[in-house]
């Protein structure tokens, strides 16, 4: 680990990172090293102390609500008692008169497309260039590798191809061609193969006549001859189909019109993630995240990996062109348009430290680097372009309230300007995961109202902040049960409702959370479509596969009418909102509780081991069920806060967590047994980084501030890093 740091301007910057900005990022800019640091000691001075009363304050109204919660246990929780204590305390704000926003250089993407969006680790170059190349999926890829064809009758996935599940595939891919792409009076099924002539697309059909498509708008273009097509290019709710053609190919052979695939316009956006997905605690993890980043915005990064006895090397997908109709050239952009999300500003790093050694907000340097790195592409000096409309998107989270939003906005307006970059060049998405920034979303985003391109519920986080909140007003409701209860509901529309009435459709996204079970794609198709008929403009997804699965549902309901539809509806309740999730009367069973306490307890211990020992911010990890779950941060902050919750009002006790956390372990160690890198727990539980720290988790986490688990995360794999163990 490089302990080593360079002076300047007042800081002390980790060797490495002051490497990577001196050599790496500024050949090509007209900034100098010094102008870098500079501005980051400026920022630190100015802006440092403003972040710090903003944390100060979160404390001070959390043991203000803490402490009026103590003083009403007695009585029957109130929301109308709730709303009138939050606003005596400054918690909401005055809801001022309405308004839209007025962001502008906004790329097609965000403002007009919708449809699913990938969140990735960007430490791990190969998770960040499969993400962005996954604005392009095969469905037949997707329906062929997942659970949603059935293995029965002959219809197993084997080691090669097997052609009786691709007929299966081929006749699902039909019948969704027949709902969105309809033909006239024909189905697609019966189509033999394709006539272009005079810009218009024909089907020879089985019975030799010639068909049309009942919306000609569907055709936009084609590549190889109008005597031997290679692809047709279609569209639908604004989304792109492209159909491969290839007689010759196993697939196409199979097909009766010769199409070997259909190609799905899938992961619209990608969020390059510095924050949940990632552990990244000293200069050597920071570094590999900013050298990524500014890899994807030079469109040079480049991994390569085994697979089977081939080197692969993976890179950013080129354009993809075809012929129009009307016979000009078109180009598409074969990757996702990549956003950034930076770290909480309640993290402070060491990275780079003032002169007498004191930490900096993390958040702070995420701004200075990433921007930085983004000129590149601004400049249009990258290989590939990410943002047609030079602008940089900086998803911001964990953000509480209106004023901390206003921040964030001052930080990206002083780096504007002291890079000599256009003022509103860089955007501002808006985590909708802290129950005051829900409580107060409409003054947020006015905060933010010429910049803002992004709202989004997150379940796991805004759920972790509730029980939180909410620690002394009696026992939580099991965690499965959450997601129908009244406040979520209520959360869930809220967000939706106010993003519409600020005038967010047709200007900036509005999102919904992740499908946490990779697996389980059947599942999935079934329930996902609830996002966009919601009205959400983009939903997050685990993976490129899931992407190109879930853009289906993105075709079964145009988001621009939905939202035309859902303006017009009554809006959620703020008491609805006010509603926590308590158990109350309801009586759970001995053996229901000890059951959601291993379910806890396992998660917890199963990612966190991964964290802490391995360095894995994000994976799928198996659940006491060994089904998949994607885990991050946000899933260990809610299992965390539920279990102390259980235990400040007396559910289980120290002993039973305890003796559970040890079962568990045992199960999380049997479960990655074939997991090289992976030290078991139950073996030394004193001498575990791992168990040590989910122990500190769940014991010290009432403490914790808003329950997040960072601090106590980043204490812990420091200390592994450096075999240190913690007294």
């Amino acid at each position: 680990m490089n302990d080593k740091y360079v002076n300047i301007a007042g800081l002390k910057i980790a060797e490495p990172l002051y490497q990577l900005v001196d050599e790496d990022i500024l050949p090509g800019l007209e900034i100098s090293s010094n102008q870098v640091w500079e501005l980051l000691s400026q920022l630190v001075m100015d802006l440092g102390p403003r972040n710090q009363d903003h944390l100060d304050l979160r404390d001070d109204l959390q043991n203000q609500i803490d402490e009026w919660l103590k003083i009403s246990a007695d009585n029957e929780f109130s929301e109308k008692d709730s709303l009138t204590f939050l606003q005596s305390i400054g918690y909401l704000v005055p809801e001022g008169p309405d308004f839209q926003v007025v962001t502008t250089n906004v790329d097609t993407e965000i403002a007009h497309l919708a449809g699913p969006q990938l969140v990735v680790p960007v430490d791990n170059a190969r998770y960040a260039l499969n993400a962005a190349n996954a604005r392009w999926g095969s469905l037949f890829d997707a329906l062929y590798g997942t659970n949603i064809i059935s293995e029965n009758n002959g219809a197993e996935k084997t080691s090669g191809y097997n052609p009786v599940r691709g007929e299966q595939v081929i006749k699902y891919v039909n019948i969704l061609l027949d709902d969105i792409i309809p033909i006239q009076n024909g189905l697609w099924n019966d189509v033999r193969s394709f006539e272009i002539q005079n810009s218009k697309l024909s089907f020879v059909m089985s019975d030799g006549s010639l068909a049309s498509l009942v919306d000609s708008e569907n055709f936009v273009g084609y590549t190889g001859d109008l005597s031997n097509l290679s692809s047709v290019l279609l569209q639908h709710n604004d989304l792109h189909i492209d159909l491969l053609i290839d007689p010759h190919d196993p697939v196409g052979t199979q097909h009766s019109a010769s199409i070997k695939d259909v190609m799905l316009e899938a992961a619209v956006t990608t969020i390059m993630d510095c924050e949940d997905a990632v552990a990244a605690v000293d200069a050597e993890d920071k570094v590999k995240v900013y050298a990524n980043w500014l890899g994807l915005m030079k469109g040079t990064l480049e991994t390569a990996f085994v697979k089977g006895n081939e080197e692969i090397i993976r890179t950013l997908n080129d354009d993809r062109s075809y012929t129009a109709s009307d016979g000009s050239e078109i180009t598409l952009s074969a990757r996702s348009l990549m956003l950034i999300r930076h770290v909480g500003a309640h993290i402070y790093t060491d990275v780079v430290t003032t002169e007498s050694g004191g930490l900096i907000p993390e958040t702070f340097l995420d701004a200075v680097i990433t921007i930085l790195a983004s000129i590149h592409d601004i400049n249009n000096q990258g290989f590939l372009k990410n943002s047609l409309q030079k602008s940089v998107y900086v998803v911001k989270p964990k953000q509480h309230g209106p004023d901390e939003i206003a921040l964030s906005v001052e930080l990206f307006e002083r780096i504007e300007e002291a890079f000599g970059i256009e003022s509103g060049t860089v955007k501002i998405g808006i985590m909708d995961e802290e129950r005051r920034t829900t409580l107060n979303l409409k003054e947020c985003i006015r905060a933010a109202k010429d910049r803002v391109i992004f709202i989004n519920t997150g379940f796991l986080d805004r759920t972790g902040d509730e029980i939180h909140t909410h620690m002394h007003a009696g026992a939580m409701i099991p965690k499965p049960n959450i997601k129908s209860a009244r406040w979520m509901v209520a959360y869930e529309d809220w967000n939706v409702d106010i993003g519409i009435a600020t005038g967010l459709a047709g200007n900036a996204q509005i999102g919904k959370g992740m499908w946490a079970q990779p697996d389980e794609m059947l599942a999935m198709l079934e329930t996902k479509h609830g996002h966009p008929y919601a009205g959400a403009s983009c939903a997050w997804v685990p993976s490129p596969t899931a992407a190109t699965l879930h853009s289906i549902h993105y075709h079964q309901t145009y988001v621009r009418e939905r939202q035309r539809i859902i303006a017009d509806r009554t809006h959620a309740s703020i008491n609805d909102l006010l509603s926590p999730p308590l158990l109350k009367d309801q009586i759970l069973s001995s053996e229901d509780i000890q059951n959601e306490l291993e379910n806890n307890l396992q998660g917890i211990l199963g990612y966190v081991a991964r964290w802490v020992e391995q360095g894995i911010g994000c994976s799928k990890v198996p659940d006491i069920n060994d089904v998949g779950l994607m885990e991050d941060r946000a899933t260990l902050r809610i299992s965390s806060q539920h279990v102390s919750n259980w235990l400040l009002h007396g559910l289980i006790n120290e002993n039973q967590v305890l003796k559970t956390m040890k079962k568990m372990a045992e199960v999380v160690d049997r479960q990655n047994i074939d997991d090289v890198g992976y030290t078991p727990m139950a073996s030394d539980f004193e001498n575990s980084f791992a168990f040590q720290a989910a122990m500190a988790l769940i014991f010290e986490g009432r403490e914790q501030p808003n329950g997040y688990t960072e601090l106590l995360l980043w204490k812990y794999r420091k200390a592994y890093k450096a075999n240190t163990l913690i007294d």
